[in-house]
């Protein structure tokens, strides 16, 4: 359940990934005069961008798994899915406070500084590592895909749920890289609306997947007097 969850939330928050990363799509520098070295400039920018979200994802797991150890992957599942309904309810807070740290804006600076000198070079490696530096930037879906990962027991499942969120922004995001400025958005307004009410379901199955229901594959039941993970 949980790569297909993560699978929807990267293809219907899609539409909020062009909002934010469709600039760097449009400028991304390469020539146009061939389909083939567009999609070919496209796929890379896009795999340095599951590339990115592969080891962010890692890096959550790996603390989840430090969580599953402990026995409280089930309340992290819970407490991820109410700070997940709370980022659509109250989102102002989370942007707030993650803009309020000196530490944070010099690191943004700098990712975006790099990006920008690399907007101007035409190259293949360029173009991946353009969208490397892309997978980095803030971005509120982003973090509800970490969220996700954290959930996880291992760093490779949570760099697999990373994957399977990026893989579901890919349909749109290759969309717009490979037309350009020719793809119309006219419809996006209509679907945005969509996306909250997504989330907050997201949300509410990553409680109730925490809850121990004994309900397969939506909450299994777990045997809390035993090791949740077997170390061999």
């Amino acid at each position: 359940m949980e790569y297909w969850t993560a699978f929807l939330i990267g293809l219907l928050g899609s539409l909020h990934c062009v909002g934010m990363c469709g600039p760097i799509a449009f400028a991304l520098p390469m020539k146009r005069d061939k389909l083939s070295t567009v999609v070919t400039g496209s796929i890379l920018y896009n795999s340095g961008r599951l590339f990115t979200y592969f080891i962010i994802g890692c890096i959550f797991g790996l603390m989840g798994k430090g969580f599953a150890l402990a026995g409280f992957q089930q309340k992290l599942s819970i407490i991820v899915g109410v700070a997940m309904i709370l980022s659509i309810l109250i989102p102002s807070i989370y942007t707030n406070k993650m803009h309020s740290f000196p530490t944070f804006n010099l690191w943004l600076g700098k990712v975006k500084a790099s990006l920008g000198k690399r907007l101007g070079r035409t190259s293949n490696i360029n173009l991946w590592t353009i969208g490397i530096l892309n997978g980095l930037l803030p971005c509120g879906l982003v973090y509800m895909g970490v969220a996700g990962s954290l959930a996880m027991a291992t760093p490779f499942d949570g760099g697999l749920f990373m994957m399977a969120f990026g893989a579901g922004t890919l349909p749109l995001m290759l969309s717009v890289s490979i037309l350009g400025n020719r793809l119309q958005f006219s419809f996006r307004s209509k679907v945005k609306k969509v996306i909250p009410v997504f989330v907050v379901a997201i949300g509410i199955l990553f409680i109730i997947r925490g809850l121990n229901l004994d309900i397969p594959y939506l909450s299994p039941k777990i045997d809390t007097e035993t090791p949740l993970i077997e170390c061999h």
